[in-house]
């Protein structure tokens, strides 16, 4: 017998996220592939509307390399690369004319994330959605989360399982997914220590756990867990927080060479192109200026617009982090070692402040929370749902050298 319902754990403010349609400032349906999974593609094939079904063959093609169920067809965008299915008021005319059951899954799930531990749904937004980055990101109280239930009708893109209750994850990390995830986040809540701060405790920790892993030590995560919930306690990491050094010349050195591998490949938000053009003017990036130079103005920007803004907005920062752990299952991503899945959470992190204090340069005393948004939800839009780009950005990183502790502590301190 088929439940009608099932468990579902998803961050507070999705019970309170609605679609904003034309409303909206940016769109979904443009500049991305559009899947169309094998029922929604047989669906359409057997159209009552005649046509609409016409419409449909002419601008949905099969996907015939390394195609499966969930990528089984896509839609040809047009030559401005909008969804050719768009009306005159930027609504999908399949939804109009034919209901939203005729929607493919991943058109009727966006911006929803969903994946499954231990048997249960979880759901998140990605922030690529300005909508949803404010409902995310503008909560001054700390990120939480309910258990409810869902109807099991509703159709979920599955993105990724985990089942610490496994029997072959006896031997594996896994094990202790949900110790981490609890530590994880309360650290990331820790408002008592300054968010850059929090950041590197926990690279100090991912640091530990992978060399815990590495050595086979599973055993000892609970322990180094519990280590590290004193050290926080009790204040033992200030000596060698206070002993970082501000190197804000190389932060933005690195950070814009990094942006400028993504703005290179070529990137259709107008959005995050316009957010760039202001952290560029912001900090008077100038081909005739020294890096010094650059460097200094980037400085000013910092301590005059940033920080004074970001002092009063941190919990905008700390809100990204923990919707990306939860997410994302961090620290088990997707890259092999836990250190590279928080050296891709630091990644996001440091771009995102680098974009944010030439912005801030730029606007000055008007810097506001909707260009924070504007920025977060172009940059998720450009960054977050480009898998190739990550890679190339860990494998840059890997092979300069700079995926240490160290750097690390750099791009997150200001």
């Amino acid at each position: 017998m088929v439940e009608k319902y099932r468990k579902l754990l998803q961050p507070q403010y999705l019970s309170d996220f609605c679609c904003l349609g034309s409303e909206c400032e940016d769109t979904c349906c443009f500049g991305w592939l559009v899947s169309i999974d094998k029922d929604t593609y047989k669906r359409y094939r057997q159209c009552p509307d005649e046509a609409m079904k016409q419409e449909m063959e002419k601008k949905i093609t099969r996907i015939r390399t390394n195609a499966r169920d969930a990528f089984y067809a896509k839609i040809k965008l047009n030559k401005d690369g909008y969804c050719p299915f768009l009306d005159e008021k930027m609504l999908c005319s399949i939804q109009r004319k034919l209901g939203e059951e005729y929607l493919s899954i991943t058109c009727t799930t966006y911006p929803r994330i969903t994946n499954v531990v231990n048997g249960v749904v979880e759901k998140s937004l990605t922030m690529s959605c300005p909508e949803g980055a404010r409902k995310a990101l503008l909560n001054k109280e700390l990120m939480s989360f309910d258990e409810t239930w869902e109807d099991s009708s509703i159709r979920n893109n599955l993105a990724r399982t985990i089942d610490t209750e496994h029997y072959k994850t006896i031997y594996q990390p896994n094990k202790y997914f949900w110790e981490l995830r609890i530590f994880i986040i309360s650290l990331l809540q820790k408002r008592s220590y300054p968010l850059w701060q929090r950041l590197v405790i926990l690279g100090l920790f991912c640091r530990q756990l992978d060399q815990l892993i590495g050595e086979g030590k599973l055993k000892d995560i609970e322990l180094l867990i519990g280590r590290y919930l004193n050290y926080i306690d009790n204040g033992d990491f200030m000596e060698e927080l206070t002993s970082i050094p501000n190197e804000l010349t190389i932060q933005m050195e690195l950070m814009k060479e990094l942006a400028d591998e993504r703005i290179f490949a070529g990137v259709f938000s107008k959005r995050f192109m316009e957010c760039f053009a202001e952290f560029l003017h912001g900090i008077q990036y100038t081909a005739d200026s020294s890096k010094e130079e650059i460097g200094e103005r980037y400085g000013k920007a910092n301590s005059q617009y940033y920080q004074p803004f970001m002092t009063e907005h941190e919990y905008v920062l700390e809100n990204y982090l923990v919707n990306y752990v939860f997410k994302n299952l961090f620290p088990f991503s997707g890259e092999k070692h836990v250190f590279d899945n928080y050296v891709l959470m630091v990644v996001h992190y440091a771009m995102i402040k680098l974009f944010l204090i030439g912005m801030a340069g730029y606007h000055k005393e008007n810097f506001n929370l909707e260009q924070v948004i504007k920025l977060i939800s172009s940059f998720s839009r450009t960054v977050e749902h480009n898998s190739a780009y990550l890679k190339k950005v860990i494998k840059l990183l890997r092979d300069n050298k700079f995926n240490t502790m160290p750097y690390m502590a750099i791009l997150i301190k200001n």
